[in-house]
């Protein structure tokens, strides 16, 4: 059977990846620009047997979906700027209580209502430190179409196999952008379900680790009981204020994640293995900077392009790596510079390091980022 071939909005083709992957419940609230996402939702889920909840604001919407998590339903919700920071004390529960479930920041301009109508990339630092304590997260930053489709199907895979919330950020004009995608036939690309428990009822502890870092995880209403708190908690749930397990316990948090970033962390490699100077560039930027390398090859000067296709945790080995090579590498970001931070740690003095920062509404162009390469030559 031949694939079907659509005109979609980066949007859409996130909440029919989402449906690809077994997302059976949505709760959210509407907001520019990440709205057609609950748009698709509202109409798509009630036809699969799923349910859609619009809620009376955001800090309901991620309870919600920590809830529907809980009893057996992969959940997601959709939201920019403001409707994210509203969200974090709630993707602070999920990542202690080792909750799955998507959360998907269309990024807009900020701070406060900011330019709600235009984009940004301002968040990323949010998606990994926006609520409090030592936490793990995944953050993956999809910049084209096609993309948002399979990247959201793996971001539900990740969120199920490692019990942890998973953020999908991407700027507004990637979120509002139609192009041409192909949907893959069912089984074309995995879906991965959680990992269920072996033992009956009277046996399971829903945070037992004895047998590796990610414990199985029993749904409510399927005779299993157990008790989920945002205290730090033993094996059964039940809060503790013992010092070394909760230390234990912690540790473990960010162990399942670090321990596993080869299996996270993956990247967009474009003409590196010549180039003098890289572009580090994800979203938008990451699409203008390709255009710039284009660009720039065509003039014989090279350069090359290292899209992270996941932001968090962030791909330092990779930057590391690249700064070893190169003469510079240049970080266009929709900000006034948040993440030229994480390539300037990670590259560890061993290369020039030079920004491009625009936060009025327009995308930073192929031509703004061929002429600081050409400045740093």
């Amino acid at each position: 059977m031949a694939r079907q071939v659509k005109l979609f909005q980066g949007n859409e083709a996130c909440a029919y990846g989402a449906l690809y992957a077994g997302c059976s419940f949505f709760a959210g609230y509407p907001i520019t620009p990440s709205t057609e996402v609950a748009e698709v939702m509202a109409k798509e889920l009630p036809k699969r047997g799923g349910a859609f909840m619009q809620m009376e604001d955001e800090i309901a919407s991620m309870a919600a979906i920590i809830g529907a998590s809980l009893a057996g339903a992969k959940s997601m919700t959709a939201t920019s700027g403001p409707g994210f920071s509203l969200k974090q004390e709630n993707i602070g529960f999920a990542a202690i209580a080792e909750v799955p479930c998507v959360v998907v920041n269309v990024m807009r301009g900020g701070p406060s209502t900011g330019v709600p109508t235009g984009p940004g990339q301002s968040d990323i630092m949010q998606c990994r430190w926006g609520t409090h304590g030592d936490h793990p997260i995944i953050t993956i930053t999809p910049a084209y179409v096609q993309e948002i489709f399979s990247e959201t199907v793996r971001a539900f895979n990740l969120a199920e196999k490692y019990r942890n919330p998973v953020i999908i950020a991407f700027d507004e004009i990637v979120g509002h952008m139609r192009e041409r995608i192909e949907i893959p036939e069912p089984g074309e690309l995995e879906v991965i379900d959680r990992k269920k428990p072996d033992v009956p009822p009277e046996e399971y502890f829903p945070y037992d680790s004895s047998k590796g870092d990610i414990p199985p995880m029993a749904n409510f209403f399927e005779g299993y009981r157990y008790h989920v708190t945002g205290l730090n908690h033993d094996r059964t749930g039940f809060p503790i204020n013992a010092c070394e397990l909760v230390h234990i316990e912690e540790e473990r948090l960010l162990r399942k994640i670090y321990a596993n970033r080869d299996d996270i962390v993956k990247n967009d490699e474009y003409m590196l293995d010549d180039a003098e100077v890289a572009v580090f560039a994800y979203g938008a930027c990451g699409r203008s900077a390709r255009e710039a390398v284009d660009m720039a090859r065509k003039e014989g000067i090279k350069i090359g392009l290292l899209r992270p296709l996941t932001m968090w945790p962030f791909p330092d080995r990779e930057v590391e790596a690249l700064a070893e090579r190169v003469k510079a590498i240049i970080v266009p970001e929709l900000s006034l510079g948040q993440i030229i931070l994480e390539v300037e740690r990670c590259s560890k003095g061993k290369c020039r390091i030079d920004g491009i920062f625009r936060v009025d509404g327009e995308p930073i162009s192929p031509f703004q980022i061929l002429d600081k390469v050409k400045e740093v030559l």
